[in-house]
Parts: C-alpha cells; sequence; structure tokens
C-alpha cells in the first residue's frame, strides 16, 4: 500500500503540474482540496482522468468520487479496491 501511495503522490503532481511540490510535502492523512493542497473542481476531472488512464478505474457515482478523493489514504485504499486486475 505504502508504494500505491507514493505512486499515486507522484501521478497527482504529475497530473496536476504542482510546481515545488515534492511526494514527501504530500500529507498522506489531509485533505487534497481546501485547506490540505488547495485542489479545486478542475483538478478534480484530472484526477478522476488520471484515475482511468493508469488503473482503468471509472467513478460513477459522485459521492463515491468525494469519499475517493478525500486524502492519499483514500485514494489508494479506492484503487486498490477498484483497479482492474
Amino acid at each position: 500500500m505504502d508504494q500505491l501511495k507514493e505512486e499515486l503522490k507522484k501521478l497527482i503532481i504529475e497530473s496536476l503540474g504542482l510546481e515545488d511540490v515534492e511526494p514527501g510535502d504530500i500529507d498522506e492523512a489531509g485533505p487534497l482540496f481546501g485547506e490540505g493542497l488547495g485542489l479545486d473542481s478542475i483538478d478534480a476531472l484530472e484526477l478522476v482522468v488520471m484515475l482511468e488512464k493508469h488503473f482503468g478505474i471509472r467513478i460513477k457515482d459522485i459521492e463515491a468520487g468525494r469519499k475517493a478523493f478525500s486524502s492519499v489514504n483514500t485514494l489508494a485504499a479506492f484503487v486498490s479496491e477498484n483497479r482492474e486486475k
């Protein structure tokens, strides 16, 4: 799971073009939106595309997406449960 979290951090930085952010700067339990990384709804769309491209995961339910994108920890759990085997 730790390897998946590191991969997700790198993909978030790469997908969103976050300059001056390193994987170690991202708190795995901290919020991705609002006060955490400060992501917004446009960033959410980019993350949805990233999940589909890299893991073959489609988010069909907005509420499930909100829960998945709460933090790196919740995103890693969501990917682990839903990725194409």
